[in-house]
């Protein structure tokens, strides 16, 4: 005697959806479902972000509290070793926005040299 018959596993004979659109559209039920990304979410995930990283800055203060004297430029300072590295931080962001708005500057200057050389032949 033979046991139950199983059926056999069912497969789409779709074909993969093409490039340019030619192939059948995919049946709502074999569909995969995406995350929709609204602004309102993502603004969340900033904020989330944002306060972790807030959180991380203030406990790197409070361990870092101990003074130390700095001297650039013939300015000499005295302030807290956290306070300290912040400000050499932000003045390397601001030195890389710096450079890179004058590459992203650079960038659309050429293409629209680019463009009138186009228009005009």
């Amino acid at each position: 005697m033979t046991g139950p018959v199983t059926p056999a596993a069912t497969t789409s004979t779709l074909p993969p959806p093409s490039a340019n659109g030619s192939a059948p559209p995919v049946p709502a039920a074999q569909a995969p479902r995406r995350r929709l990304r609204t602004q309102i979410s993502s603004m969340r995930i900033a904020l989330i972000a944002g306060t972790a990283a807030l959180a991380v800055v203030l406990i790197f203060i409070v361990q870092n509290a101990n003074a130390v004297s700095i001297s650039f430029l013939g300015a000499h300072l005295h302030l807290s070793l956290a306070v300290a590295l912040l400000f050499a931080a932000i003045a390397g962001a601001l030195i890389m926005a710096a450079a890179g708005t004058a590459r992203i500057t650079q960038l659309r200057q050429v293409m629209r040299r680019d463009r009138r050389k186009s228009r005009a032949s």
